[in-house]
């Protein structure tokens, strides 16, 4: 019997990815990271009234040179039963935007989200203070 089980082995879809190409898409300028934001932030978790962005539930964001995109993000918990679903709703409102080549979006479980990492507009939103 395997005692090194770590919270990942009990997730459902614990490698939850989101993958897509973009065909026909022509060098432009670089896409900024705040038109990714504001995408993402069209994106809520289906039980709490606030976007995902400001719930601090998106790690890192990273758009290479040829307009390819990375976004790491978690849930606020591993019971979330949108686990399976939220990384393709992130990718899509992302792929939105004009110009993109590919987009990956990962959902990852470390660090474990807290409420520390709220926005102050958010903890105001839920009254967490």
């Amino acid at each position: 019997m395997d005692n090194n089980k770590t919270l990942e082995d009990f997730v459902p879809n614990n490698k939850s990815v989101y993958s897509k190409s973009f065909d026909g898409v022509s060098k432009g300028e670089k896409i900024k990271e705040n038109d990714i934001i504001e995408k993402i932030k069209l994106v809520f978790d289906p039980e709490i009234p606030v976007n995902i962005y400001d719930l601090g539930l998106i790690y890192n964001i990273n758009v290479d040179k040829e307009n390819n995109i990375k976004i790491i993000m978690t849930l606020t918990s591993p019971n979330c039963p949108v686990a399976g679903t939220l990384p393709k709703d992130v990718g899509e409102a992302v792929g939105s935007i004009e110009g993109i080549f590919s987009i990956q979006v990962e959902l990852v479980w470390d660090p474990v989200w807290t409420k520390d990492m709220m926005s102050e507009d958010a903890k105001l939103a839920l009254d967490i203070l």
